[in-house]
């Protein structure tokens, strides 16, 4: 049985039942601000479900999801469960009553029954992602070149930008609660971005890119730089995947340290 649920007290030793799971642990919920964030607020935030899979009386599944009908995208900020029957319940709900949307899936990539299940619907899987945090140790870096996003650039910003993700360019900017952008300006044309959170105690950086045929000339480095500086005295951690030696290496050489037990993997499922 599933039912959503809109008070978290009854269910404390659950949630913290997880929290040193080498196998189940969420890696969304690894901090206070995100276990605030992802779990206990969405109980009253706008946009925010909590969903409880029950066995009699017994909770075997407990599930945060972030609901956008305009968009008809879905993301799950929390899952946590031992339990394969309950993420099996919790995806034919979805199938039931949110066909035709898009959604993510960030989670453990040892939990594997929640991998069976999104497998077995033709979910496609992104390469498994290393946790770093930043240890605000930077070493002195140029950052010429790099400032913040201004309507001047913002066409350039706009034509670059990724578009096979949620938070596109367009949405970033005009997230300005949420984001900041800082752009590498190569005499008049813009070479690069990096999308950044700062309104969190740990932010990070959500999309970092540098034209090609610009690549391996600093920029990358300046755009961080900048970043982490801008983002002082707040922590700052980021994602990487796992088999990308180079970028972990530099993110090493600017002060970043692997975060052990917090990798996640995103999957992307169109539902039903």
């Amino acid at each position: 049985m599933i039912e959503r649920i809109t008070e978290l007290a009854p269910y404390i030793n659950f949630i913290d039942s997880f929290q040193d799971d080498d196998r189940y642990s969420d890696p969304m919920l690894a901090t206070e601000e995100e276990r605030d964030c992802n779990l206990f607020a969405a109980v009253t935030r706008p946009g925010r479900i909590v969903m409880g899979v029950f066995d009699g009386c017994l909770l075997t599944g407990l599930f945060t999801l972030l609901v956008i009908p305009d968009e008809k995208y879905m993301e799950m900020l929390a899952g946590l469960s031992r339990v394969k029957s309950a993420y099996d319940e919790l995806l034919r709900y979805l199938e039931k009553n949110y066909s035709g949307y898009d959604a993510d899936f960030v989670f453990n990539p040892q939990n594997d029954l929640l991998k069976d299940e999104l497998e077995a619907r033709g979910a496609r899987f992104e390469t498994e992602q290393q946790k770093m945090v930043f240890t605000h140790r930077l070493q002195q870096t140029d950052t010429g070149g790099v400032e913040l996003l201004s309507q001047r650039y913002m066409d350039q910003y706009l034509a670059m930008h990724g578009t096979d993700m949620y938070w596109t360019g367009d949405k970033v900017a005009e997230a300005t609660e949420r984001f900041r952008t800082l752009i590498a300006v190569d005499g008049e044309t813009v070479v690069g971005y990096i999308d950044v959170t700062h309104c969190f105690d740990e932010n990070e950086p959500y999309d970092l890119f540098v034209k090609e045929e610009c690549r391996r000339k600093g920029w990358g480095r300046k755009l961080l730089a900048g970043a982490l500086a801008l983002n002082e005295p707040k922590d700052m951690m980021l994602l990487v995947e796992v088999d990308n030696e180079p970028a972990i290496q530099l993110y090493e050489s600017m002060g970043f340290i692997k975060v052990k037990r917090q990798n996640s993997i995103t999957v992307r499922w169109k539902i039903g």
